[in-house]
């Protein structure tokens, strides 16, 4: 039986390319994100899409969109968690403008808990429901810059792996996605070089792939994941000792020493 999936954060980068996955699979799939008119065009493609634009960090417009589900499909058999947004954090930079740790955490850790905990009851009508969080490969060992992103997405990923423990007796499976670099509107802020970067579209390929798999923790590109769960497993003095070789922020005597910080 085909399924009635939501996938929330699907205007842009993975998001948008997994629709044409997911849509593939699905009865009905739901996408949301705040920009409806890119929720719309990708909808056209599709007569089994329907389109929810909404602030996912907005607790009404949550309920609003779930009420909606409920109405139409009385049921929902896989929620998709991609909704998600980095900011780094340049030390070398002087101050630290602290509103970037809360508006990083609310889009990336609170809002995605709220929603599941707030969509729980509508899974719970599936015989077979799963959740699946869109993690990042940032979580396996401590990397520069990342103080909010790497934060966000940890607890993002232990919260998914407790739910997982929680939600097995109900038969509720809960999967885990932890992608490398990929090209997305996100990534190409970034000012580094990104190894093994991915088009959208094949990651999503390897994502629905891994869904489909029932696996438990989608992880990939391999040469990249595999790299960083090595160094994952080193004490965490060696791992600070390689990774601060990556580092911008590097001693300087002659500069004078911030003693505060601003909030903005």
């Amino acid at each position: 039986m085909k399924s009635i999936t939501w996938l929330v954060g699907a205007s842009t980068g993975i998001g948008a390319a997994l629709v044409n996955e997911l849509a593939a699979d699905a009865e009905t799939l739901y996408i949301s994100s705040r920009s409806a008119d890119k929720l719309n065009t990708l909808a056209e493609q599709h007569s089994n899409v329907k389109v929810l634009a909404f602030d996912v960090n907005d607790a009404t417009a949550r309920k609003q969109a779930i009420a909606e589900i409920e109405q139409q499909s009385g049921r929902l058999d896989c929620i998709v968690l991609n909704a998600g947004t980095c900011e780094y954090v340049d030390l070398e930079l002087g101050d630290t403008d602290l509103s970037l740790y809360q508006r990083v955490l609310d889009t990336n850790f609170h809002a995605p808990v709220a929603l599941t905990h707030e969509a729980l009851y509508l899974l719970r009508k599936s015989d077979n429901a799963r959740i699946v969080g869109i993690s990042s490969s940032v979580i396996f060992t401590p990397l520069p810059r990342s103080q909010a992103y790497g934060s966000s997405k940890a607890a993002f990923t232990y919260w998914l792996s407790t739910m997982a423990i929680d939600l097995k007796g109900e038969g509720i499976r809960v999967q885990i996605v932890s992608p490398g670099f990929v090209d997305t509107p996100l990534t190409q802020k970034n000012d580094f070089k990104m190894p093994f970067l991915l088009s959208p579209e094949n990651a999503a390929k390897r994502i629905r792939k891994g869904i489909q798999r029932n696996q438990t923790h989608i992880h990939f590109p391999w040469r990249f994941t595999a790299l960083l769960l090595i160094e994952g497993l080193l004490p965490l003095s060696w791992q600070h000792a390689l990774n601060s070789k990556l580092s911008r922020n590097k001693s300087d005597n002659s500069k004078p020493v911030s003693t505060h910080t601003k909030s903005h």
